[in-house]
């Protein structure tokens, strides 16, 4: 069903309709495997829930494991962080490393507001959890999840929904019961859940408005009631929630921009408030820009694409496609890029992982996990191997996660 939204004045159309792959099903042996159900609340920040009192959420973590927070891969924004979750890898090495980038040897730009380009499978690398897991006969299911409407090596889930407003979650949970009360042969033993409300509202108000606690409280409503519908069908489902990044208030009144004296005719700019890249057309130019950011940076910082912090995996040498600018500037928060004057909402992420209020959040319940276990934080690749440890899943290409990490995590057979 194709429905239409307006935004901005244009018009857009969304599709509603479930997607299925036709003449897949469970190989044998994997139909007696566990379930996930892996939930990303978009930009729940690690402190939300004891923040709001998210009382459901504060109830399920505690029969499983809470970890401090979750690190993000860098940059902390959505696009990147939610692939990096479901392949393992950095984003540098994954090929998504930001929400948009300009890809020279394309000469085209990806942003994840271009449904053509989010649906294209040639901008993806690395292997989904999807993806691994129907190579090996696994049946998965999406409702939502960056990726998951390409057919990367292919391969898209069995049972998939493109991203939309429309459908209510109700029937969001509804038809997830229903997925997983099909016959063992055609049931999804990984479904991807993902609930954009609060990183939407934390925008749009800020992290401490009523909208962004409201958000806080619909996100555990939400996932009280799909836990309550999906134990009742008594199946060994275990549930992953987290978070894809952290957010901050920012000053929308003293913005960023760049110093007159560099000729920003001579690169392709892309700018994601925290964040800018920029492309030289000519590489001789890269060092004068350089030298010349580098005297008059105040509140942010420079660097070259050769020498950014060995922590964020995404020097030149960790880009495997050629899409990270070659001078990169990073804003300090409270601090933003403006580079085009347009109007700032109150709040923002994608700085420095490291930084607390980009911590995301990580909590994980069922019978695969131990009960009331508190851990340290930790980066988010590593969620993968975890994932495919609990599905029974073989690793068929190296990544940036270790099963080591989150191991003590799961209890001993």
């Amino acid at each position: 069903m194709l429905s239409f939204l307006i935004l901005s004045g244009i018009l857009h159309a969304q599709d509603s309709s479930q997607h299925i792959v036709p003449d897949r099903s469970n190989r044998v042996d994997q139909i007696k495997k566990p379930y996930i159900i892996l939930i990303s609340a978009d930009g729940f920040r690690y402190d939300l829930a004891d923040k709001f009192q998210a009382k459901n959420l504060i109830r399920l973590r505690s029969s499983g494991v809470t970890a401090d927070y979750m690190e993000s891969s860098f940059p902390s924004l959505t696009f990147p962080n939610h692939y990096s979750i479901a392949t393992g890898d950095y984003p540098a090495h994954d090929g998504i490393v930001d929400n948009t980038f300009f890809d020279p040897s394309r000469n085209q730009i990806y942003t994840m507001g271009n449904r053509k380009e989010v649906e294209d499978s040639s901008w993806y690398d690395a292997t989904p959890i999807w993806v691994l897991a129907e190579k090996q006969k696994m049946l998965t299911a999406s409702f939502y999840w960056v990726g998951a409407e390409a057919a990367i090596q292919g391969i898209r889930p069995t049972y998939y929904y493109k991203f939309n407003s429309l459908i209510p979650m109700e029937d969001r949970i509804r038809f997830v019961r229903n997925w997983l009360q099909l016959p063992e042969e055609k049931r999804p033993h990984l479904i991807t859940f993902y609930i954009p409300d609060v990183d939407h509202e934390e925008h749009l108000h800020g992290v401490d408005s009523k909208q962004t606690e409201d958000a806080v409280h619909y996100v555990d409503e939400s996932i009280a009631q799909l836990v309550k519908t999906v134990d009742s069908l008594n199946l060994p489902v275990n549930y992953i929630f987290l978070s894809d990044h952290g957010m901050t208030d920012i000053d929308t009144l003293n913005t960023l921009t760049l110093p007159e004296s560099v000729d920003t005719s001579r690169f392709v700019i892309t700018n994601s408030q925290a964040l800018v890249h920029m492309y030289a057309k000519n590489s001789a130019d890269i060092i004068p820009a350089y030298n010349e950011l580098k005297l008059a940076a105040k509140d942010y910082e420079v660097y070259l694409a050769t020498n950014l912090p060995g922590r964020w995996h995404y020097s030149k040498k960790d880009d495997r496609y050629n899409r990270i600018g070659d001078i990169i500037l990073v804003s300090n928060p409270p601090k933003v890029f403006n580079l085009n004057g347009r109007h700032l909402n109150p709040a923002t992420h994608g700085f420095d992982p490291a930084l607390p209020v980009m911590h995301a959040t990580f909590y994980a319940w069922g019978p695969a996990f131990k009960s009331d276990l508190k851990i340290k934080g930790f980066e988010n690749v590593n969620v993968y191997p975890l994932m495919t440890k609990i599905l029974q899943l073989k690793i068929t290409e190296p990544v940036d996660g270790y099963i080591k990490v989150l191991q003590p995590i799961l209890k001993t057979n």
